[in-house]
């Protein structure tokens, strides 16, 4: 009965650590792309996001789309901006995970919320997908 129960807790234990390893794992390229973005870092958010990533957004109640080329290219080297990014929560299941991010930009009064779509491919986790709305406070 003792060797059961320790073997069961055994699982439970190792399910744990795989979970919490892969939560670490898929948190990467969410600070590359909050630190990146903050700090002017591009290098990080090339690494962060897919090649062929857009952002959609709602503009004049349309939905609009930025390429993600375009976005990458107007972080510039060096330049710190006051944005202020926390994870939110994050859900994956297998190779396919979801992420709400809030970005505080106290300049501009904003609080924006994004929500990323990443997919794990060759082991590396990766943002292939953003959509965000804000609002002013």
């Amino acid at each position: 009965m003792k060797t059961k129960i320790f073997t069961i807790l055994l699982l439970v234990m190792s399910i744990q650590l795989a979970a919490q390893s892969e939560l670490e794992e898929i948190k990467k390229p969410l600070m590359d792309y909050i630190e990146g973005t903050a700090n002017g870092e591009p290098e990080r958010l090339k690494r962060a996001f897919h090649p062929d990533f857009n952002l959609y957004h709602i503009k004049n109640d349309s939905i609009a789309v930025w390429s993600g080329k375009d976005y990458v290219g107007n972080i510039k080297p060096g330049r710190k901006s006051n944005r202020i990014g926390k994870i939110v929560s994050i859900d994956y299941e297998g190779n396919a995970a979801t992420a709400k991010i809030e970005i505080d930009m106290p300049n501009s009064k904003r609080l924006y919320t994004d929500y990323l779509l990443l997919l794990k491919e060759r082991g590396e986790w990766i943002i292939i997908h953003k959509s965000f709305s804000y609002k002013s406070y």
